[in-house]
């Protein structure tokens, strides 16, 4: 049976872990070639060995998503490599520390956009001028529940957040004409080692983060992966610029949720 990727070449930021990990590996099952990036050179070339061992391909480029010469060599080597980039998922990211706007640094707020939000301007800024000679590819951002509400003490980390989600629509107008698609996934409560080492061996603060969650339980790496695959699938062929919560109906529930743990 047909894979729904074959042939096809995609860059996982943020690969050695968490949901960037688990959608590599879900790219690779489905027959896609994988350039799995990161910072950390252990976890992401372990990614990308154990798509090997599995039978995928994938290659390991360490690069910091933040500056610009380290984007353009990650998808001048990609193409030079596989010949090719039909998709990107721009993942990487990191949460900050959890602080009120008046007690944030500055060199908090300047680490956590340039990580979670100039990294994805970089990313497009080069994945799609590729995407553009082949006259076709998909591009999903990660972006967050808190692209799309408010929390306290996260204030950098829902601008820069929300500022994935603006650039992605952005994107998706400037590319409609040029078989490009560009959205945005919202991960909820998602059961990662960012959630663990905030989680830590507090039973209180496992139960708020559960908690916000309607459904009743945090979801999984898996379901956020699911949900980049489609996208980048013929099968949302007419969809693109939306931001996309996958988050067990967090958001609906909107003001109705707890104050996060401080």
């Amino acid at each position: 049976m047909a894979r729904a990727f074959e042939s096809k070449v995609v860059i996982v930021t943020g690969g050695g872990s968490g949901i960037g990990r688990i959608t590599a590996h879900a790219f690779a099952r489905e027959g896609a070639k994988v350039v799995v990036v990161d910072m950390a050179t252990d976890t992401g070339e372990a990614t990308a060995h154990a798509i090997k061992q599995a039978g995928g391909e994938a290659i390991f480029v360490r690069a910091d998503v933040a500056k610009s010469a380290d984007v353009e060599a990650m998808v001048k080597k990609t193409v030079q490599h596989y010949g090719r980039l039909d998709f990107a998922h721009n993942n990487a990211g990191i949460d900050g520390e959890f602080v009120t706007l008046v007690g944030c640094s500055e060199e908090n707020w300047n680490h956590v956009i340039d990580v979670n939000l100039k990294s994805v301007w970089l990313g497009m800024k080069y994945e799609i001028p590729e995407m553009v000679k082949a006259g076709k590819g998909s591009i999903v951002n990660t972006a967050s529940v808190a692209a799309l509400v408010a929390f306290r003490t996260m204030g950098v980390y829902v601008a820069s957040k929300h500022g994935v989600v603006w650039l992605t629509k952005t994107a998706a107008l400037e590319c409609s004409r040029k078989g490009i698609r560009v959205n945005a996934v919202c991960p909820g409560v998602i059961r990662t080692s960012m959630i663990d080492t905030f989680v830590g061996a507090n039973a209180e603060v496992e139960r708020a983060m559960v908690g916000l969650e309607p459904v009743g339980r945090m979801g999984t790496p898996e379901e956020v992966a699911n949900a980049v695959l489609w996208l980048c699938s013929d099968a949302a062929s007419f969809v693109t610029g939306i931001a996309m919560p996958v988050d067990g109906a967090m958001v609906a529930e909107g003001n109705a949720f707890p104050p996060m743990p401080e």
